[in-house]
């Protein structure tokens, strides 16, 4: 057996192939355009939002995007090599700066922090142009450019929280089902070994998929579909007290006027589609829901064997989709350049979950991509599954 420890290159130079320059580029353009475009169309004052551990500051996130790309691509993620901005590493350094002091933190005009994006870009884009990439900067120009594409789904969940118009044409945020659809129904899963996490030389992956090991999944059964906004509607319906009001809390994101239920996708309010997946759910709500119909989540294990096989049975649901498993390493785990991507979260506290968003880019979208939040979180694009316990 190989083991990877023992390889000559470092973990993150195994990320190959890499994918074209031009390619790289296209990526790079396009993420960079969501970014300035969300940014530029903020209304007065929508830039001032309070205090609260799941947002940041729309104007600081924008910096601290852009910082990052300047500090791991051009300067080599060394402070001693100068930022284009001057104090730039004391204003966006996510690592050095407690979440609740970026609202505190004097930040440049808009139109410097503008100039400091396109000034960033260009040289990324530059670089790329040159077409002779070296191996350490085919793969920090991914990074930083995969941690742009988060911050831009990140934007996306938190004009969604704020009811903030949200200036990107995208796909459907609720996928819609027709009578054309397959119908639900629980899939049997048969015993079986999977790989799970990443290999090397499969391309970029991020540190907390190292690496790729056989598990077996013992036989289980799986939704074929994620709860939908009428079953998780009866769930609340059930637990409503005539006397006192709802037991539980609505989602923020709905409201019942004249008798008819409403979702807000943004700042708009429509009537509410019951088949499609409910979102914005946290894991706690997620358990509650399983207990009463006696259900579970299914493992980190479960979804992913899922994930990987044939999508003739089953649908996606368009959300990142919550598991029973704690977010820890896997054994061999050890951390990439950027240290504070995964290392920081292995405390027990997080939630694994699969799948994407319609937020996420496509080259994202991957069977062992892990996500992570905290259980208590339900802004992001959220939603989940059932398995029989």
């Amino acid at each position: 057996m190989m083991h990877y420890q023992l390889m000559m290159k470092p973990n993150f130079l195994q990320c190959d192939p890499w994918p074209s320059a031009q390619k790289l580029q296209k990526a790079l353009e396009h993420s960079a355009l969501i970014a300035r475009t969300v940014i530029s169309n903020l209304g007065k004052g929508q830039e001032t939002v309070s205090i609260s551990s799941n947002l940041n500051p729309p104007h600081w996130e924008f910096g601290h995007l852009i910082w990052f790309q300047e500090f791991w691509v051009h300067r080599h993620g060394l402070q001693s090599n100068p930022s284009l901005l001057p104090d730039a590493d004391a204003l966006f350094n996510s690592s050095g700066i407690v979440h609740s002091d970026r609202w505190q933190v004097p930040l440049p005009s808009l139109d410097i922090l503008q100039n400091y994006f396109s000034e960033v870009t260009e040289r990324s884009c530059a670089l790329l142009r040159s077409e002779s990439l070296t191996p350490e900067q085919a793969y920090f120009i991914q990074l930083s450019l995969y941690h742009q594409d988060m911050h831009n789904e990140a934007f996306a969940y938190t004009w969604q929280y704020l009811g903030y118009v949200w200036p990107i044409e995208t796909d459907s945020e609720i996928p819609l089902l027709n009578s054309t659809d397959l119908e639900p129904a629980y899939i049997e899963m048969p015993t079986s070994q999977i790989q799970l996490g990443s290999a090397p030389h499969s391309g970029f992956i991020f540190d907390n998929e190292k690496w790729q090991h056989e598990v077996t999944v013992p036989r289980f059964s799986i939704s074929s579909h994620a709860v939908n906004n009428g079953q998780y509607l009866e769930f609340l319906e059930a637990h409503r007290d005539t006397s006192s009001g709802s037991l539980l809390s609505l989602p923020l994101h709905w409201k019942q006027e004249g008798g008819k239920w409403y979702e807000r996708s943004f700042h708009q309010w429509l009537i509410m589609d019951l088949q499609a997946p409910v979102r914005h759910i946290s894991a706690q709500d997620a358990q509650r829901y399983c207990l009463w119909r006696g259900l579970r989540l299914p493992t980190e294990e479960e979804l992913t064997a899922l994930m990987l096989s044939s999508t003739v049975n089953w649908r996606h649901s368009g959300l990142w989709e919550w598991t029973s498993s704690v977010f820890l390493p896997f054994a061999g785990f050890s951390s990439d350049p950027y240290q504070d991507y995964s290392a920081p979260w292995f405390d027990g506290s997080y939630r694994v979950l699969k799948g994407w968003s319609s937020y996420t880019p496509e080259y994202l979208r991957r069977p062992q991509f892990r996500n992570f939040y905290l259980p208590s979180r339900s802004d992001p694009f959220c939603g989940f599954r059932t398995c029989l316990a």
